[in-house]
């Protein structure tokens, strides 16, 4: 196993891994590698656009060991799984979703990784999570809404650190399914330039049909 350009990334061959913070538990039959008594959970970038990010050449995804996570769109927990292992037993993230049936999921999750709150909230209102939540060193945003770029934007100003990062998959065919994806991704991008720094900006096919990521800089 090498240790990849980011931190707390590994790699063998093409596959990317973090390692687990839970040895011997996997939760979604992820394989997973020991090497020297240390457990490494791949990540299948098919599921996980932040997988698929670092697999289109991402040098930096701006999440550290220890950081204060706000994840929107957490959904069954997948890719916020490996963000713990990312950020360590003393980091933090705080998973939103608004659908009761894969917030259950997640708390079950939550309840094995101690470093991961479930939230049950829209986050088209960040005002019902506010008093619940401190700031983030990371705001990421993984949700299927036409209005996702304004929802991303409301969130940051509200808890992204100064100098913290935000992470953007933007999903095209929920924006609008007439338009050409790369059509909706520059006019996004254009649109964050305006009030934070655009540090990466990739097209994740073949991983990810009709998505992209930004990372942005606050």
């Amino acid at each position: 196993m090498i240790s990849h350009k980011i931190f707390e990334i590994y790699e063998e061959g093409r596959s990317i891994f973090t390692k687990s913070i839970l040895p011997g538990k996997t939760h979604f039959d992820e394989r997973i590698v020991t090497e020297k008594r240390e457990e490494y959970r791949e990540i299948d970038p098919s599921r996980s656009k932040l997988g698929a990010m670092i697999l289109k050449g991402c040098t930096n995804i701006g999440i550290r060991k220890n950081d204060v996570v706000l994840y929107l769109g957490s959904s069954h927990g997948y890719t916020p799984s490996f963000v713990s292992d990312i950020i360590g037993k003393d980091g933090l993230l705080f998973g939103v979703d608004p659908a009761p049936r894969v917030m259950r999921d997640f708390v079950f999750l939550c309840e094995e990784r101690r470093n991961m709150v479930p939230l049950l909230a829209d986050a088209h209102h960040p005002e019902e999570y506010l008093p619940r939540i401190c700031l983030a060193d990371i705001v990421y945003q993984d949700i299927a809404q036409k209005n996702q770029a304004e929802i991303f934007i409301n969130n940051c100003r509200l808890f992204l650190k100064k100098g913290g990062y935000g992470l953007f998959a933007v999903k095209a065919r929920s924006i609008d399914i007439r338009r050409k994806p790369k059509d909706i991704f520059i006019e996004i991008r254009n649109a964050l330039e305006k009030e934070f720094t655009v540090i990466d900006y990739r097209i994740l096919e073949p991983f990810q049909k009709d998505h992209c990521m930004i990372i942005v800089k606050k």
